[in-house]
């Protein structure tokens, strides 16, 4: 019998070994206190915490950019703008012809296809027929509205009979029209007694850029140089660079009772008309 007790002390003691090992290993006293058992995954307390630099890139704002001031307006400059070539005057071949004559010349102005010159005298008879059937006064003669009738029928394009109160207004508007269509003005003188053609004009702006320039001279002809005449004074020289005062001499407000007329009274003007 000897051999079992020492069996028995054999199993007893690897017994206790194995409780040994799956006893905890915690302070007791510890966890009788009902006190947290500490933990290397618990997080520290506020006191505990430390600053943790941002792995993202940082922006700085962009204050807003002022916008570009507007550029400065623009400032007219000298111009100029003249049709006129030699050999497009004509004189006018009677004392009665001066608006066939200035047809004839409104036609070599904008013919620059060498189609021939309008200069004949039988031309400028037959042109002044058609510009009197067209017309109607108590004198029988050619009025501004058969002058611009003949012209739109000829092939020169649209052409209005207008009448404008001041005479300021009335160059601006001639000058703007020459600018814009490449066509002559006709400019009704003397009250409503004689033609004459502008054929271009001097400025201090474009009138295509500016809605308000100063026209500071014009050119003319006058059909029935080299003669003028003894109330109105001389004719000026064709392609004569007039400035307003000169032409204000003899370009005045038409008379009312010259033709009949549904204008109101002004300066008269045979205005191309855009097509």
């Amino acid at each position: 019998m000897i051999g079992a007790p020492a069996r028995l002390l054999t199993w007893l003691a690897v017994m206790a070994t194995l409780l040994t090992a799956c006893t905890p290993a915690v302070d007791l006293t510890e966890t009788d206190a009902g006190q947290p058992i500490a933990s290397s995954s618990a997080m520290p307390t506020t006191g505990d915490l430390q600053a943790v630099p941002s792995t993202g890139a940082t922006q700085t704002p962009v204050a807003p950019q002022p916008a570009p001031p507007p550029p400065p307006p623009a400032v007219p400059q000298a111009f100029a703008l003249n049709l006129y070539q030699e050999g497009d005057f004509v004189p006018q071949y009677t004392f009665d012809w001066c608006v066939a004559a200035s047809i004839q010349m409104a036609h070599n102005l904008v013919d620059d296809t060498g189609g021939g010159t309008w200069a004949t005298s039988a031309q400028q008879s037959e042109l002044w027929e058609m510009a009197r059937a067209r017309s109607s006064n108590s004198f029988n003669g050619a009025n501004p509205r058969g002058w611009a009738q003949v012209l739109t029928e000829v092939g020169m394009g649209p052409h209005a009979v207008v009448s404008i109160a001041t005479y300021e207004d009335t160059l601006q508007t001639a000058a703007r029209a020459i600018a814009e269509t490449g066509r002559p003005v006709g400019l009704v003188m003397w009250s409503g007694r004689h033609a004459w053609v502008m054929s271009g004009f001097e400025s201090m702006g474009d009138p295509t850029q500016f809605a308000e320039f100063q026209v500071t001279g014009i050119r003319v002809l006058d059909p029935l140089y080299p003669h003028g005449s003894g109330q109105w004074g001389p004719s000026p020289e064709p392609n004569s660079l007039l400035t307003p005062e000169q032409l204000a001499t003899q370009f005045v407000v038409r008379e009312p009772r010259r033709w009949s007329s549904d204008l109101p009274t002004g300066y008269l003007l045979v205005l191309p008309v855009a097509a």
